[in-house]
């Protein structure tokens, strides 16, 4: 098991019971999504935004046009931090401020630079893609030079991290627990419905095998 160092950028001081700083289950979080949200700041203010990923090993990439602020801005700050969560159900306590969800985040931290490389820009968006769904990749005409040309492609090494994580009951007071009240947990879950083809050929193709392994999996 390795763990991430602890300093005063990523460690958790409220809830520390629920902090985790382990790599394998860190990436087990990551691995779990395909939304991270990504902070920068621009003329002194704070902006915060969902971003599409893909992860391997140790680094994280990200892709949009040449022309985006928020991916210029954090290429000339050379740092960058970006928190993934998921929400896997609601608490619901006896008394209002007992109320919570449980959850899994993990938030990242670490440089950030541009692929210029062809070759190394490519094997990052297969990573991205792949990262979205496994086997897409080869399920997809190759891409135009112009297309690669127009698209800004960084690479994130995540340096440092931490995940907090809530996967337990009600925690209600002690003189509560007798209460005509009902408390329990509502589990949630994102689930993928029947693939439905877009206009044209593929509505008389047959859906791939990798659309119907990522549908039966997450349904």
């Amino acid at each position: 098991m390795t763990d991430y160092s602890k300093s005063k950028l990523n460690r958790i001081k409220r809830g520390q019971i629920r902090a985790s700083y382990d790599v394998e289950k860190i990436n087990t979080i990551l691995d779990a999504g395909f939304i991270g949200y990504v902070s920068y700041v621009y003329e002194g203010r704070a902006i915060t935004l969902p971003m599409a990923y893909g992860r391997k090993d140790n680094k994280i990439y990200l892709h949009g046009s040449q022309a985006n602020r928020m991916l210029l801005h954090l290429l000339e700050s050379k740092k960058m931090s970006m928190t993934v969560m998921h929400l896997d159900a609601l608490v619901l306590a006896r008394s209002g401020l007992h109320h919570s969800v449980n959850y899994r985040s993990a938030t990242l931290f670490g440089t950030i630079k541009n692929i210029n490389d062809p070759k190394e820009k490519e094997l990052a968006l297969h990573c991205f893609m792949e990262h979205m769904m496994e086997g897409r990749w080869d399920g997809i005409r190759p891409m135009h030079q112009e297309e690669l040309d127009r698209t800004l492609v960084v690479e994130m090494t995540i340096e440092t991290a931490s995940a907090k994580i809530r996967d337990v009951g009600v925690g209600d007071e002690p003189e509560d627990y007798n209460l005509d009240v009902w408390a329990g947990l509502i589990p949630i879950k994102q689930v993928a419905e029947y693939p439905v083809p877009d206009e044209g050929l593929p509505q008389k193709m047959k859906i791939p095998k990798h659309i119907l392994d990522y549908y039966h999996q997450n349904k």
